[in-house]
């Protein structure tokens, strides 16, 4: 049975159990790193059956701060601190001063970033990305595909798409390092001048590759961004589809009122 909460419904006593061991996470009685005590170990402390501490577990997977590990069980995680995620991130000025958008959010927040590149080459573009490029599917695009770190931590995977009548002159974009200010400054650079970028985003759960990806329990939350980079002739000169933590990123947007 559960206990009764203020408007006289009872509280599961799953739920009670989820909530007590998040609190002990919270409070560092549970450490990063740490080990959530065992099913039977669980079932012997809140004296209950083995199923309602499956249920409970499922719970304090889902608030974000636990990973499951084949053959270990829950481990407590070492995630750091959100950061901010604002619609500014792409000013000219970054650019210029030779930051591109995940770095200088990073160095704003004090955090050490690294970015691991797993891809750079020619590819056919998929259906939904070569509709935002206006270009027909299969056509050859550069692909960019990279993995994000905070503080040691995966965060964020990105994947840019760009048209390769756009980049064949571009010889930095075939680069790990394509130079100060990133992929941007470098289309900038050729005449490619920005502006707007539109993104769209959506919440979902993680799918069991995506999680692995960022160390996130399976079925985590995740935030999937697609953004087109547009230039001052209308077009689309990158896609970038980037998959996010959802525990690792607090969106802010400027959205004009006037006219």
């Amino acid at each position: 049975m559960g206990t009764t909460a203020g408007g006289g419904r009872a509280v599961p006593r799953y739920v009670q159990i989820a909530e007590d061991i998040v609190q002990q996470i919270n409070a560092g009685v549970l450490k990063p790193g740490d080990l959530v005590p065992s099913e039977s170990e669980l079932v012997e402390r809140y004296g209950v059956a083995g199923g309602t501490i499956r249920k409970a577990m499922v719970e304090v997977r889902a608030s974000g701060l636990v990973e499951t590990r084949h053959g270990k069980g829950s481990i407590v995680k070492d995630r750091p601190p959100v950061r901010l995620r604002s619609s500014d991130r792409f000013r000219a000025s970054h650019r210029r001063g030779g930051k591109a958008a995940y770095l200088a959010e990073s160095a704003q927040s004090g955090a050490t970033a690294k970015v691991s590149v797993l891809y750079i080459g020619p590819m056919e573009a998929p259906e939904d990305i070569a509709e935002r490029l206006g270009v027909d599917t299969g056509t050859q695009v550069l692909a960019r595909r990279r993995l994000y770190f905070r503080n040691g931590v995966p965060v964020e995977t990105a994947s840019s798409y760009l048209p390769w009548d756009v980049v064949k002159d571009i010889p930095q974009l075939f680069s790990e390092n394509p130079g100060p200010g990133g992929i941007y400054a470098r289309l900038e650079d050729d005449g490619h001048v920005f502006t707007e970028f539109v993104e769209t985003l959506q919440a979902r759960p993680a799918a069991k590759a995506e999680a692995s990806e960022l160390a996130l329990s399976p079925g985590a939350p995740v935030v999937h961004l697609l953004r087109n980079a547009v230039t001052k002739t209308g077009r689309v000169v990158e896609v970038c589809d980037t998959l996010m933590a959802a525990d690792q990123f607090v969106f802010e947007y400027r959205i004009p009122a006037a006219d």
